[in-house]
């Protein structure tokens, strides 16, 4: 008496039952892979990472003459959403929410202390100065201390990023929170204090050279 799976397998071509075992295979294959069974087998699959970098290039040199005495941390959450006009989110618009960390220095331009600006009295003893007035430097955004904390993206952009060679960019919300940084930099003490620090600092370098008066001012 012939069973109903004899029957099947007498009716299925060659090249079915060839098919079949390979899937088999396969299906056994990667489950011992998932379970485990055979040791190693995961690094087998297992990615590399290589820093195929050429080396770094020198451009320029520049002579720096500023005194950076103070540097202020601060961090930004910055909430970015574009919609499109006609059109829901959950077809066309992004939101991403992203926490940008960056520091601001502010410093003193020594290079523009001109003959003018310092005076000297015969005995060496009482020095004037004047300086410029402290100013910020550019916000430097902190890679290690920035991180988006969600993306949502509609269907229509969810499908451009397949086709970019940017996928996902944060360039906007980043230079968003440069933005922001700097602004918050301009309504902190910073530079206040940049002059406090440099004032302290000459006058304890001019009196350790024998001054016994130091007097620092600043101007525009």
């Amino acid at each position: 008496m012939t069973t109903p799976i004899r029957r099947l397998s007498r009716r299925m071509p060659g090249w079915a039952k060839a098919v079949s075992a390979v899937v088999l295979v396969l299906v056994v294959f990667f489950a011992g892979i998932r379970l485990s069974v055979l040791p190693g087998l995961k690094d087998l699959f297992g990615t590399e990472t290589r820093d195929r970098s050429g080396p770094a290039l020198l451009q320029s040199i520049q002579d720096i003459s500023r005194y950076d005495a103070a540097s202020g941390n601060f961090q930004v959450v910055v909430d970015l959403e574009k919609d499109a006009k006609y059109l829901p989110d959950a077809i066309r618009g992004t939101r991403t929410l992203y926490v940008g960390a960056g520091t601001v220095d502010a410093y003193v331009d020594l290079g523009k202390v001109g003959e003018n600006d310092v005076t000297v009295n015969d005995d060496r003893t009482s020095a004037t100065l004047r300086l410029p007035h402290a100013r910020l430097g550019k916000p430097a955004l902190d890679a290690d201390r920035s991180y988006a904390v969600s993306k949502q993206r509609g269907l229509l952009d969810r499908i451009g990023d397949l086709f970019s060679d940017n996928p996902n960019g944060e360039q906007a919300v980043q230079k968003l929170a440069v933005k922001h940084i700097g602004e918050a930099a301009k309504e902190s003490q910073l530079t206040a204090r940049a002059e406090k620090n440099t004032t302290d600092m000459l006058e304890g370098l001019l009196r350790s050279l024998g001054f016994k008066e130091v007097k620092v001012s600043y101007a525009a």
